[in-house]
């Protein structure tokens, strides 16, 4: 009821008035059954403009932390999430990362529209990451359509550290359904599902415009080289180069 009441009466007019969305391909979501909607993620407010768009109710997952914070703006930001049907991913990895897609699963089989960042992370710069392959576990388990979501200027309406964002016309592209069920008998197979979350990745990329980087973002965001000697006998760390390390394994 609260996420209702959200969307339609508390943040939902004021938001759309405010940021005057400019939005393309609405009619691609289809409006019974389960749907995936495969969004790039350049922004903390995509969890927000995304569901704000589309009449039928969208259930993302978000990073653990986001409920774990502490004093009133964690106590807010948790409030939020769990009022909004938010599920908490840990991002370690293993079971709990599977524990989460077993939740989005669930979504998908009550006939309803689970929303993932493939990327898994926020984008450091801008530019579109190496999809992680959970995106594909959930369209050939489920057999779900997934419908990309381009988010197209999120990361300037409210950059990665930014509370307060700015006032401009949010743009967002919903591209036209891609079905995977002639995979279904390959669910499993991580080869398969490898080329699916590419096939996905690549058409954020052609929508979105963005340059792809075929690493993952947070890799990218954690990977420092060893300390090499300097000319002068100290030691230096760089930050990995983009294409060359930080490809983890799925």
């Amino acid at each position: 009821m609260f996420y209702w009441l959200l969307k339609y009466v508390v943040l939902g007019p004021v938001l759309k008035c405010v940021f005057r969305p400019d939005v393309q391909g609405l009619a691609h979501v289809p409006r019974s059954g389960p749907v995936i909607l495969a969004c790039n993620h350049l922004s903390f407010s995509d969890s927000i403009f995304t569901p704000l768009l589309v009449k039928r109710r969208v259930t993302f997952v978000a990073k653990a932390e986001y409920f774990t914070g502490k004093g009133i703006k964690g106590w807010l930001m948790r409030q939020f999430f769990v009022s909004t049907g938010t599920i908490p991913v840990d991002r370690s990895g293993g079971k709990a990362a599977r524990a989460a897609l077993d939740t989005q699963l669930r979504v998908l089989r009550s006939g309803n529209i689970a929303g993932i960042y493939p990327e898994g992370t926020r984008s450091p710069d801008g530019r579109l990451y190496r999809g992680k392959t959970g995106v594909a576990r959930l369209a050939l388990e489920s057999g779900a359509p997934v419908v990309p979501v381009a988010l197209l200027n999120t990361d300037e309406i409210q950059p990665t550290g930014k509370l307060i964002p700015k006032i401009k016309r949010v743009k967002i592209r919903f591209g036209e359904p891609l079905d995977f069920t002639r995979y279904a008998a390959s669910a499993g197979d991580r080869f398969v599902e490898r080329a699916v979350t590419d096939e996905i990745m690549y058409e954020l990329m052609t929508m979105t415009g963005r340059p792809y980087v075929d690493v993952y973002a947070a890799s990218l965001k954690t990977a420092i080289v060893a300390p090499t000697p300097t000319p002068e006998g100290r030691t230096q760390s760089r930050t990995a180069p983009v294409g060359v390390e930080g490809a983890e394994k799925d």
